[in-house]
């Protein structure tokens, strides 16, 4: 497949030349390992690629791009495979893919950490550890190093330490010209502006050196569920309470169906200050209600975190839509209480993933992320046992559901886009800095071949 959607017959021999010149795998299918290779962590996909580049290092990257910039194929790049959007993989193009590619370095007198394209937050996370160090990694420990960190990357201490990308020191990449190059702020700078929070637009990242901080592996955080029927009042005060929230305490909000509890309003909590002061901050929202189960108590931050365990695939297809919030208002709590309250099955939720803090103070043209003002992004999710016909009923709410609280919201988190969203949705991410990107996109990648994904078009 074409980039411009024509159909394509590749030369066999141009085909065996690039197999050749991989350290990798070129599969194709019926090759061996090919089904495993094309699998995304999002079983909702079942893309078929005509070609995978299994590749082991930055000079498989180069001849990859190389390839399908010369041929004008239609291009995925799969680091984690954790893409909502199943962007990870495409059918009848290229894959580049670059899960091989997993070491995770760390230099504990430095505070650095050089880590792999392929690697996931649970293995930086875990290599980090081992020295005392962290730094913001998601909340969810099988997702990519690479997709997190180039849109943004919120996390359990973010509001401590900023985004992924803000502790981002200089990254490797391969444009569509195929060429190495390294962007930092003092190499490339422009490119360095715009991967922080670009996404996969201008290359194929081949390693990332990160910013590590010293932080105590013994937290304070776990689970408290509310239920769902105090859910308007509760979040009314959840809402002045969070508001003065200090940068050491991080608060996750989601509205679900708990398998014993029913629907609950779940605060998932993660405290990374003194453990000594936990209970005290703490108390506030214990005091918010008479919670239906209390599991907050001392943790290690790999267990907050379930870094433990990242197997990298989920057993459930999801379907999601999200967007910026700024501020807990009583109009979305209404909003987001009523469409839970009409949920069609036990398997959709709406959550809250908290920003502010060190996140918030940096200026929105600090780098391409835009949304540093919103105090939340928030997304609806629609899931659904692999390969069950429950798939399109969920999907629906969801846009049901989506349609009632997007004129809440303004703007998006790249990381939660989807392929259905309206293209302004897509320029609204990037705010005030899309100018700069297109021009940005034009310099490093004018054929678009890096197009699977929250898309910026060349100016």
């Amino acid at each position: 497949m074409a980039l411009d959607g024509r159909e394509l017959t590749l030369n066999p021999a141009e085909v065996a030349d690039l197999r050749a010149s991989l350290r990798g795998q070129l599969l194709t299918r019926g090759d061996t390992g090919y089904d495993d290779a094309r699998k995304l962590w999002n079983p909702a996909f079942d893309r078929k690629p005509a070609l995978i580049a299994r590749c082991l290092g930055a000079a498989d990257v180069t001849r990859a791009v190389s390839f399908a910039a010369a041929h004008g194929l239609l291009t995925a790049v799969r680091g984690g495979g954790h893409s909502l959007s199943g962007q990870s993989a495409c059918d009848r193009g290229l894959m580049i893919d670059v899960a091989p590619m997993r070491a995770v370095e760390v230099d504990p007198q430095a505070r650095r950490a050089r880590v792999q394209a392929g690697a996931l937050l649970g293995h930086l996370d875990r290599e980090a550890q081992a020295f005392g160090l962290a730094t913001t990694a998601g909340t969810v420990a099988d997702t990519g190093v690479a997709g997190l960190t180039l849109g943004g990357g919120v996390g359990r201490i973010g509001r401590r330490f900023g985004l992924t990308s803000d502790n981002l020191k200089s990254v490797e990449l391969v444009p569509a010209d195929g060429r190495w190059v390294r962007a930092s702020e003092a190499e490339n700078q422009d490119l360095f502006w715009a991967v922080r929070g670009g996404g996969g637009n201008f290359g194929v990242a081949t390693c990332f050196d990160f910013q590590l901080h010293e932080v105590s592996p013994q937290m304070y955080g776990g689970q408290l569920f509310y239920p769902l029927a105090d859910g308007r009042q509760l979040l009314r005060h959840f809402a002045d309470y969070v508001a003065t929230a200090p940068d050491e305490l991080y608060v996750d909000v989601v509205l679900e169906s708990h398998p014993k509890l029913g629907h609950v309003v779940n605060f998932d909590v993660c405290y990374s200050g003194k453990l000594s002061d936990a209970e005290r901050v703490l108390a506030g929202l214990r005091k918010l209600g008479k919670p239906l189960q209390d599991e907050l108590g001392p943790k290690t931050y790999l267990a907050l975190q379930g870094s433990v365990d990242t197997p990298g695939f989920s057993k459930f297809g999801v379907y999601v839509k999200g967007g910026l919030i700024y501020g807990l208002s009583p109009a979305l709590i209404d909003a987001v209480v009523a469409v839970m309250e009409s949920a069609p099955s036990d398997m959709v939720e709406v959550w809250f993933q908290q920003q502010g803090g060190a996140i918030s103070r940096l200026p929105a043209q600090a780098t391409a992320y835009w949304g540093r003002s919103a105090s939340h992004n928030m997304g609806l999710v629609g899931a659904w046992p692999a390969g069950s016909p429950d798939a399109e009923g969920n999907k629906e709410w969801v846009r049901k559901a989506w349609a009632q609280i997007e004129p809440l919201t303004r703007g998006n988190y790249v990381n939660i886009a989807n392929t259905d969203d309206r293209d302004s949705r897509v320029r609204e991410a990037y705010g005030d800095n899309w100018q700069r990107l297109q021009q940005l996109k034009k310099r490093y990648d004018p054929a678009n071949l890096f197009r699977l994904n929250a898309n910026i078009k060349p100016a």
